[in-house]
């Protein structure tokens, strides 16, 4: 058995690999982790949003804010807001000025046939942090 790190969905987690049979032996404390990640991912959230001066705010779910404290002691520090789709904003607490990547492909069709086929990324680096299409660069 080989000393080794697996990623699932941003985690990194430690682990036994045999190479000839390629089985996977995961450090128990790093299941158990990723195992509340799991389970606080699945979970659907009823928040309210409240008018603070000029602002709105959103509560976080106190186990939300617990994980994260505990994976990353971030609290205190600035967040990233980004308004992703019509209805939809998503928060990161990732590292300050880490480079965010997105991709999305659209495709139209009218009668069954394709008349529009386009690939936008988003890049934090971009100037204006925009999406563009892909085929501009």
């Amino acid at each position: 058995m080989q000393k080794a790190q697996i990623q699932r969905n941003g985690f990194i987690l430690r682990a036994l690999v045999c190479p000839p049979c390629n089985e996977k032996i995961v450090h128990p404390n790093d299941e158990q982790e990723y195992q509340k990640f799991a389970d606080l991912k699945n979970k659907e959230f009823q928040v309210k949003m409240r008018l603070v001066g000029n602002s709105y705010a959103v509560s976080i779910p106190k186990e939300i804010v617990l994980f994260i404290r505990e994976q990353e002691k971030i609290m205190g520090n600035m967040v990233k807001l980004c308004f992703e789709d019509f209805g939809r904003l998503s928060l990161n607490f990732g590292k300050p000025n880490q480079r965010v990547i997105k991709a999305r492909e659209v495709r139209m069709m009218k009668n069954g046939k394709p008349i529009l086929h386009t690939r936008q990324v988003y890049d934090s680096d971009k100037e204006k942090n925009k999406l563009y299409n892909k085929d501009d660069e």
